[in-house]
């Protein structure tokens, strides 16, 4: 089974990680989505947040990392995706989840799987470590 992982990974951390590393449990090739776009500011460009993820998972040939415009369904179906993956860390994130993977099954065809992030990393995100870095704080811990 191949499966889509997508997102800005901006940066990508060590809840996105581990929601792959998990992910690589159920399928036999993962290709980690970076998502470009042009509108939305960045700490990283996609170019450093493709190297970055890249150097992680340099040793594991089922790991690609790509990036990715458009619909994430429309790149599923382009590169022969079973599936979606998305990590999931509160009811809020699962609310919007549930309503992407709803569309991505009715319009373009493709099952989501869902898996639910740790609980000692429910509180660690993108935004939280852009927060960090904005105020000059050590925020290596939360990167892979």
């Amino acid at each position: 089974m191949k499966a889509l992982f997508p997102g800005s990974f901006d940066p990508f951390t060590i809840g996105h990680k581990d929601i792959a590393d998990r992910a690589l449990k159920l399928v036999d090739k993962l290709i980690i989505a970076v998502g470009v776009n042009e509108q939305k500011a960045c700490m990283l460009t996609a170019d450093e947040r493709l190297a970055q993820i890249k150097a992680v998972y340099a040793a594991d040939e089922r790991v690609e990392v790509i990036r990715m415009t458009g619909f994430t369904m429309d790149f599923a179906k382009e590169h022969a995706c079973d599936c979606i993956i998305k990590g999931v860390r509160s009811v809020k994130d699962f609310e919007y989840e549930r309503e992407q993977a709803d569309i991505n099954l009715q319009v373009g065809g493709i099952d989501t799987l869902i898996i639910y992030c740790r609980p000692e990393l429910s509180s660690v995100s993108s935004s939280m470590v852009r927060t960090f870095k904005y105020f000059d704080k050590d925020y290596q811990q939360f990167l892979p």
